[in-house]
């Protein structure tokens, strides 16, 4: 009998030979021979020899096996490869023997209970000692693993150290001083001091600006034009749910499908904007159905890569090279997203509008009305349409017309007409048009398929100031038709358009009263949709009567479409719940079910990410089986468990934890031994030390020089950027600098243009957030310190810096408060030595040369050599190592 030591392991020793040598020609993109080793299913069928190539159980008669064998370079295998190594030719012919038993790679395996390792004492350290490593259970997993590579952790980090690392981390910010003194004078404990970052409204602005990387947010549609779009209101949604901890499953539920959940609140419809970040193309000649498509697209491999660590999008064109997704698994999950309402349209429809307190209660009037006297059915039917104007039919529908053009709206000129077609009018006695005019006495003649049809509505359009919605009889007919519109004016030249049509509506009927509440209503409908209101993307799902069929893209083409497919998760992964529906909604709960062995992992492993710089997994955005191992398996799913069913999906339980732990508190000094061993510091025998991100870094400069602006939520800021960066074209658009405190608000307020992000942000691994981004790429280059060395922003902060460093008569003091108010500890004499130098260089300069004053400090008027010297100091101390970097 094998000993368990004995046995092969598929998805260790393996899938990774296979992997590496073979899945290239026999896996999901080719299938050289009729053989695949991507599915357990495809490897032991027949191959085109009519044989399959493993034959369980006797290795010596598996073709498989005996190719890899051959001396013969045109029958070994790999193909025009060096052979396989003795060893992994024994693997695998051991595998083979053993019965070929196929497994699943751990990432696509449900966690079990996972039993804490025992406490352990080691080097006077010991889980009964308050003042030593261990802190919490997280750190008996990490213990083990440094005593098995003869690794002791380190000391812990000193009270000022790991004051303003927690800080830090929790909150994007230095400490305030309170707090910060309260902790180091022993006023307060660790856990109190946790606890208070926890509850700050900085808490939510520092996880937001995290989220909005993967959800992939910006204040512009993207692509050529790149035109503004109003997306701040789902910005402040995400930081309103981080600060009240709402917890992960409603978070994902919310954002995947807020509008399909029950009598959903416009939160729920805010939450759905996470997709609508997807780009949109403006630009005049484009397809609107070709980037509708890529939206969706968009919106299947952000799901999978934000929430379940997955690359899916190759799956678009085959069944991935390395995983168990099949090609036409995508599809089915494509046809979850397929029937969203929107259409790559210029104004982004459908928005949902914010009405002032007042007009909201004519909503509800409306609401309560209809459903008085006619049904709670139609009632909700016309809340929806006041709320996000849904359902219409665009005029970027209109394919086939004369005299007349559809560039985003509808124009026809005298004789003009087109087809509009597959129109289900519900009954409806009355038409809504949202259009313009600029000319009277048009007349306009609906019918129904053909010129000879039947008139349906004939009405007069004239002058209009702006874009209205119109309301128009219309003919009752209960079933889909085409419709034919024609429009006439022998009074103007012949070239010159009638209107600019934008989209027909059509709403069940109400019942007429003659009483002044009915004509009441009906005037106030008109007068809802013709209010012009802030408003945000959102999802909204189609109609029955407009659901959209998908099918399988041959190669991925969009154009070249094959068999119809429903809606479905991989097989691969968890099993659906018939109680679902199948649509977003139904994901979402697929997604976050506790049978889904992803969604934990990946949020965990994020989060960790986030505050040592380095996840579990390394590999951020990909968990399948050429991911990175996990550094420390046990812990991972120890951490998705607890998350799951102990904190319930609370994101803030979770960072307490893994900030409480002994691991975490550790000093970050390093020294040859960790290096030598463990460079990039995977076993944690050291604290964190990372380079601040992007926005930290802006922000920590403003939140030391005294300038930060506690102000939250509201439209997107332009804070000072260097001239000349922001090259507009078509839109006209410019960047306008903020004035007042908008001008010092924290970077996730910064307005974000996606053809020209904010240039310091960029410079600091920003990104252009274009498509989703898991893990910013860290770099480290002299560009960067030419930023936070010249740039407006951060000279204005190392002005204000030096300002408070000169309340001192005394240079050496003055030096020692602004490195402590700066970095929060004391300096060292030989650094002090140093800056002490680059004063008295300075003043000296400036003392010969006062006009260089001015052209250092062109925003103040009235300043001294004294106090440019100074801000030259504050500068170079904003650009130390231990300004720059946490711990």
């Amino acid at each position: 009998m094998l000993q368990p030591s004995d046995t092969v392991d598929f998805s260790a020793d393996i899938k990774p030979i296979l992997n590496k040598n073979c899945i290239t020609c026999h896996g999901g993109v080719k299938k050289s021979g009729g053989f695949s080793l991507l599915f357990e299913e495809e490897a032991f069928a027949n191959t085109e020899s009519g044989v399959p190539a493993i034959i369980p159980g006797n290795a010596a008669k598996s073709p498989f096996i005996q190719r890899l064998k051959e001396d013969d370079p045109e029958l070994r295998m790999p193909y025009k490869k060096s052979k396989l190594s003795k060893e992994e030719i024994e693997l695998l012919t051991k595998w083979v023997d053993q019965g070929a038993k196929w497994g699943k790679h751990w990432a696509y395996t449900l966690p079990e209970k996972v039993e804490i390792p025992e406490a352990t004492q080691s080097a006077g350290i010991s889980s009964g000692d308050s003042e030593g490593f261990i802190q919490n259970d997280i750190d008996h997993f990490i213990l083990r693993t440094l005593k098995n590579n003869d690794l002791e952790p380190s000391l812990p980090a000193e009270p000022n150290v790991i004051a303003r690392r927690l800080a830090m981390d929790i909150t994007g910010l230095p400490p305030n001083d309170s707090l910060f003194s309260d902790f180091t004078a022993g006023k307060i404990t660790y856990e109190n001091m946790v606890d208070e970052l926890l509850s700050q409204d900085a808490y939510g602005e520092k996880w937001a600006s995290w989220w909005l990387d993967q959800a992939r947010y910006a204040d512009t549609k993207g692509y050529e034009s790149d035109m503004g779009r109003t997306m701040w209101q789902y910005r402040d949604w995400v930081i309103k749910a981080f600060n009240k901890d709402m917890p992960y499953d409603q978070f994902t539920i919310e954002q995947l499908a807020g509008d399909l959940l029950p009598n959903p609140s416009a939160d729920h419809l805010i939450a759905t904007a996470f997709h609508r970040n997807t780009m949109n193309n403006g630009e005049g000649g484009t397809d609107d159905e070709e980037f509708r498509v890529a939206a969706v697209v968009d919106r299947v491999n952000t799901t999978f890569e934000v929430w379940q660590s997955t690359t899916i999008g190759c799956v678009q064109c085959h069944s991935h090279t390395y995983d168990p997704f099949k090609n036409r698994e995508y599809y089915n999950l494509m046809a979850f997203f397929n029937n969203s309402r929107d259409e790559d349209t210029s104004e982004d429809e459908p928005n949902l509008k914010f009405y002032n307190e007042e007009q909201q209660k004519e909503v509800t009037k409306i609401y309560e009305w209809i459903a008085k006297n006619e049904s709670q059915e139609v009632a909700e039917k016309y809340k929806n349409f006041l709320t996000y104007t849904e359902p219409i039919y665009h005029s970027h529908l209109i394919k086939k017309f004369e005299n007349g053009n559809v560039e985003g709206r509808l124009s026809l000129r005298d004789n003009g007409f087109c087809f509009l077609n597959n129109v289900y009018t519900q009954g409806a006695g009355y038409m809504y048009l949202k259009y313009s005019s600029g000319i009277d006495g048009t007349t306009m003649t609906i019918k129904k398929d053909d010129a000879d049809g039947e008139i349906l509505s004939q009405f007069v359009i004239n002058k209009t100031s702006s874009t209205i919605v119109r309301k128009i009889p219309f003919k009752k007919i209960n079933e889909k038709l085409n419709l034919y519109i024609e429009a006439d004016n022998n009074n103007i030249s012949p070239k010159s358009a009638l209107g600019y049509f934008t989209w027909f509506a059509f709403l069940p009927d109400i019942p007429e009263h003659p009483s002044a509440e009915y004509m009441g209503i009906k005037d106030s409908i008109l007068q809802l949709l013709n209010t012009n209101t802030p408003s945000l993307p959102i999802m909204v799902e189609n109609p029955d009567y407009r659901n959209r069929t998908t099918q399988v893209f041959e190669r991925g083409n969009w154009l070249m479409k094959t068999d119809t497919v429903e809606p479905a998760t991989p097989k691969s992964l968890n099993a659906w719940n018939d109680a679902w529906p199948k649509n977003r909604l139904g994901l979402s709960k697929w997604m976050v079910s506790k049978e889904n062995p992803l969604t934990a992992r990946t949020l965990v492993n994020r989060v960790w990410q986030q505050i040592y710089g380095r996840g579990i997994v390394a590999s951020l955005e990909d968990m399948g089986s050429q991911s990175d191992p996990p550094s420390h398996p046990e812990l991972l799913d120890w951490l998705a468990l607890r998350f799951m069913n102990e904190h319930n999906w609370s994101i803030k339980a979770l960072v307490k934890d893994i900030v409480m732990s002994g691991t975490y508190r550790q000093s970050s000094k390093n020294n040859a031994k960790l290096y030598n061993l463990d460079p990039e510091n995977r076993l944690y025998a050291r604290g964190p030390r990372i380079r601040l991100g992007a926005e930290q870094i802006r922000d920590q400069a403003l939140a030391v020089s005294g300038l930060l602006s506690t102000k939250m939520y509201g439209p997107s800021v332009m804070p000072p950027q260097p001239d000349g960066i922001w090259q507009t074209v078509y839109n006209g658009g410019n960047w306008v600098e903020s004035q007042g405190e908008d001008k010092y608000r924290k970077a996730i307020y910064t307005y974000l243009k996606r053809t020209s992000p904010y240039p310091s942000f960029l410079t600091f691994d920003a990104g252009s957030r274009e498509v989703s981004t898991v893990r910013r790429t860290v770099t480290n280059t002299p560009l960067q310190a030419l930023v936070t060395l010249n740039d407006p922003v951060y000279l204005e902060t190392a002005y204000h810096l030096a300002k408070f460093m000169g309340k001192s008569n005394n240079v050496d003091t003055s030096i020692r408060e602004g490195y402590r108010k700066a970095v929060l500890e004391d300096i060292s004499e030989r650094k002090l030595a140093v800056l002490k130098e680059l004063y008295n260089t300075s003043v000296a300069d400036f003392e010969d040369k006062p006009k260089n004053i001015k052209e250092f400090i062109p925003f103040e008027t009235d300043t001294n050599a004294n106090l440019a010297a100074l801000t030259v100091v504050a500068n170079a101390i904003m650009n130390l190592d231990e300004f720059l970097t946490k711990s």
